[in-house]
C-alpha cells in the first residue's frame, strides 16, 4: 500500500527516519482495523512500544558504556590530580595519552555517550513528527482527510478556511501558511487535522461537510470515521486537554474534565519515574563536569513540569505517546538495570584486553611519531637572522641556483649584450643579482 505524501517531514536524515517509522504506523493501523480497532490512541500505544523494542539493543549498548565509565572514573580521576598543577604541552600530552589508555583498558571510546545520543536523537524526533502529522503518513486517515479537503477546494479554494475570524482557526492556519502555499490541498488536511472538534463542527457547518462519506461511511458527526479514529476512552485525543476541559465543564462532564486532566499529570508523574530509574553519574571531581551534572538533575525536575504543560495544550494523543513512551522506557530500565547489575564487569574488562593491547600499542606508537617530528622541527629551526634573511632574500628573488650556476648564467647571458646588461625580469637578471649577494656577502 502506498503512502500518500502530504506535507510529510523533509528534514535531512530526520525525514529518511520519520518515513521508515511511518511505514510501521502504516502497518500497525492497517493491523488493528483488520480487528475492527482503527484507533489512533491504540495504534500510537503500539508503536510506541515496538520503536522502543527496536531501540533496545541501543538501549543497552547505552547502558552499559555508563556502567563501565562509573567504574574507570576513579582512575580517571587519579590521573586528573597527578597532572593537576602541570601545564605545560608535554605534561598535557601525556595526560591525554594515560587517559586514552584507561578508555582504551575498559574498550569503550570516549565518543560512546555522544555517538549514542547522535543516534537517538533522529529517532526520538521523528517519532515526534509520525505522531504530529498521523494523516501523512496512515493512508487511510490520510484518504479520509483527502475526501474533506477536496470539496472545501472545490467550495471556494478554500478561502472561507484561511480568512476565518476565529482566533483558535486564525493560529491553526498560520502555522500551516507555507504548506498551504506549497500544496493547497495537503495544506488544507494538515490544518483540518489540528483543528479541535468545535473548530471543525464550525468549517464543517459553512462548507456543508456533514454527508460526505469515505468507503460508504460518514466521516463527520456521532459515529463517523474521524470520532472512531480519534475516540480512546471517552476523549477525543484530537483535542487537546484545555480545550476538553473547556468544553467538559461547560456541559457538566466531570469524567471527561478528569480524564483530560489525568493526561498532563500522568505524562509528568511517568517522566520523572523514567528519569529516576535511569543510572546516575557519581561525581567526577571535575568542576565543569560536576557542574554539568547539577544542571542534568535540575532539569530532570523541571522536565516533567514542562511536559505537563506541553501536553495540557498540545492534542491529547501527543499526551498519550509520551505516557506510553515512558511507561515502556520505565519497563524496560528496570529490566536492564538487573541485567547490568548481574554483568561480571571484570570479565568484560578482560574479555577487552587483547583489543586494549592494539590500542595501547597504536596510541604509544602515535606518541613516537608525534615526538620524533616535534625533534625533527626543532633541528631545521634557522640557527641565526644571517641564515633566515639570506633565505628570505633568495625566496623573494625566485630562484633556486647556486652561484656558479649564476656566474655560468650570467656569462651566457650577456655575452652579448651591451655592458653585460641583462633583460630586467629574465632569468639572467636574477641570476645577476644572485651573484652580486652572494659577492657582497661573503
Amino acid at each position: 500500500m502506498e503512502i500518500i505524501i502530504l506535507t510529510q517531514n523533509s528534514t535531512f536524515i530526520i525525514g529518511f527516519v520519520a518515513k521508515l517509522l511511518g511505514l510501521i504506523m502504516e502497518g500497525i493501523f492497517s493491523l488493528i482495523g483488520l480487528i475492527g480497532l482503527p484507533n489512533i490512541g491504540l495504534a500510537i500505544i503500539l508503536f510506541t512500544i515496538v520503536v522502543n523494542l527496536l531501540m533496545l539493543p541501543l538501549t543497552i549498548k547505552q547502558q552499559k558504556f555508563s556502567k563501565l565509565s562509573a567504574t574507570m572514573q576513579p582512575e580517571i580521576q587519579a590521573i586528573q590530580k597527578k597532572y593537576q598543577n602541570k601545564k605545560d604541552t608535554d605534561s598535557q600530552m601525556a595526560m591525554n595519552q594515560e587517559v586514552q589508555m584507561v578508555y582504551a583498558k575498559y574498550g569503550v571510546s570516549p565518543t560512546g555517550s555522544c555517538m549514542y545520543m547522535l543516534i537517538q536523537m533522529p529517532i526520538l524526533f521523528a517519532l515526534y513528527r509520525v505522531i504530529y502529522s498521523i494523516p501523512a503518513y496512515v493512508t487511510k486517515i490520510g484518504d479520509t482527510f483527502r475526501v474533506l479537503a477536496d470539496h472545501i477546494i472545490k467550495v471556494d479554494n478554500a478561502e472561507f478556511l484561511r480568512n476565518s475570524e476565529i482566533s483558535s482557526i486564525t493560529t491553526v492556519v498560520s502555522s500551516f501558511a507555507k504548506n498551504l502555499e506549497g500544496n493547497l490541498s495537503n495544506g488544507v488536511i494538515d490544518v483540518l487535522n489540528r483543528l479541535s472538534s468545535t473548530d471543525l463542527a464550525t468549517i464543517a457547518d459553512h462548507y456543508q461537510l456533514n454527508n460526505l462519506t469515505y468507503n460508504g461511511s460518514l466521516i463527520l458527526g456521532k459515529g463517523g470515521l474521524l470520532e472512531t479514529y480519534n475516540n480512546f476512552m471517552g476523549l477525543n485525543i484530537g483535542n487537546s486537554p484545555s480545550v476538553i476541559v473547556k468544553s467538559a465543564i461547560s456541559t457538566g462532564s466531570w469524567g471527561l474534565v478528569i480524564g483530560a486532566i489525568l493526561i498532563p499529570v500522568l505524562s509528568a508523574l511517568t517522566q520523572f519515574i523514567s528519569v529516576k530509574m535511569m543510572p546516575q553519574q557519581p561525581k567526577s571531581g571535575n568542576e565543569q563536569a560536576d557542574s554539568m551534572a547539577e544542571s542534568m538533575k535540575m532539569m530532570n525536575f523541571t522536565m516533567p513540569i514542562m511536559s505537563a504543560w506541553f501536553c495540557y495544550t498540545f492534542a491529547a494523543g501527543m499526551g498519550i505517546y509520551w505516557i506510553a513512551g515512558n511507561v515502556v522506557r520505565t519497563i524496560q530500565q528496570i529490566i536492564i538495570n538487573k541485567q547490568i547489575d548481574k554483568m561480571d564487569f571484570d570479565k568484560i574488562i578482560s574479555d577487552n584486553s587483547e583489543k586494549s593491547q592494539k590500542k595501547l600499542a597504536k596510541l604509544k606508537e602515535q606518541q613516537e611519531k608525534l615526538n620524533a617530528y616535534a625533534k625533527m622541527n626543532t633541528k631545521n629551526i634557522p640557527s641565526s637572522n644571517y641564515q633566515s634573511r639570506s633565505m628570505q632574500n633568495k625566496a623573494n628573488i625566485g630562484s633556486s641556483v647556486s652561484e656558479k650556476e649564476a656566474n655560468e648564467a650570467m656569462k651566457n647571458g650577456t655575452s652579448g649584450n651591451h655592458a653585460g646588461e641583462a633583460k630586467a625580469g629574465s632569468m639572467f637578471a636574477k641570476a645577476g643579482m644572485v651573484k652580486k649577494y652572494n659577492d657582497k656577502n661573503k
